[in-house]
C-alpha cells in the first residue's frame, strides 16, 4: 500500500490522474472524517461493553447465576464457567487505559497483574502479546512507534491519542 504526501488539509492522498477534481477531495475528506468519528466510536463502544459486561458478572456473583437467561450467560462468557477473558480482550483493555505508547514488556507485565492465569496458559507470552499486539495495529485498533532504544511500543489509536505523542495521523490513500 502506498501512501502519498499529506496535504494541506492533512489527509494523505496519493495524487492519481484526475484526483486534483475538488469533488473527489472533498469526497476523501468528508471520508477521511467519518472513519475517524467511527474509530472513535468504536473505541467508546468497545470500553461501554466491557463496562456493561462487568456489571452483569458482578450481579450474577451477588445473587448468582440463576439471575440470569441462558442467552445472557452465553453474551457475558460466563456459561463454561472458568473461561478467562481472551488475550486480544485484555490487550485492548491494556492499551485503551494506558496514558503512554506502551512496550510489549510493559503490556505484558500490566496483564500479569491484572490477570496472571491469562498468561500462564501461553508457552512464549511476550511473542503471543507482541502477536496479537500487530494484529491490533492490522485492524487500526492500535497504533506502533519505534523509541528511541529503537524497540517497538504501541498505543490505542483513538482520536486523542492518534495526534497525542508522535503527531501521526490517520491517512486515506487512493488507490491508482
Amino acid at each position: 500500500m502506498d501512501i502519498g504526501r499529506i496535504g494541506s488539509d492533512g489527509i494523505g492522498i496519493k495524487n492519481p490522474p484526475g484526483s486534483s477534481n475538488p469533488h473527489v477531495q472533498e469526497v476523501l475528506r468528508v471520508a477521511h472524517e467519518e472513519l475517524r468519528q467511527l474509530l472513535r466510536q468504536r473505541a467508546e463502544v468497545i470500553k461501554r461493553i466491557g463496562t456493561v459486561k462487568q456489571t452483569i458478572v458482578g450481579l450474577a456473583r451477588l445473587f448468582g447465576d440463576e439471575v440470569l437467561s441462558e442467552q445472557l450467560l452465553e453474551l457475558v462468557a460466563r456459561k463454561s464457567g472458568d473461561r478467562q477473558p481472551g488475550i486480544t480482550k485484555a490487550c485492548r483493555m491494556v492499551l485503551m487505559e494506558a496514558a503512554r505508547p506502551l512496550g510489549a514488556r510493559e503490556v505484558c507485565e500490566q496483564m500479569r497483574q491484572r490477570t496472571p492465569p491469562m498468561l500462564l496458559r501461553h508457552k512464549d507470552p511476550l511473542a503471543s502479546l507482541t502477536t496479537v499486539l500487530n494484529r491490533l495495529v492490522k485492524y487500526g485498533e492500535a497504533r506502533t512507534e519505534v523509541r528511541e532504544n529503537g524497540r517497538r511500543a504501541w498505543q490505542w489509536a483513538d482520536d486523542a491519542s492518534a495526534t497525542s505523542t508522535t503527531g501521526w495521523k490517520p491517512t486515506i490513500t487512493v488507490a491508482s
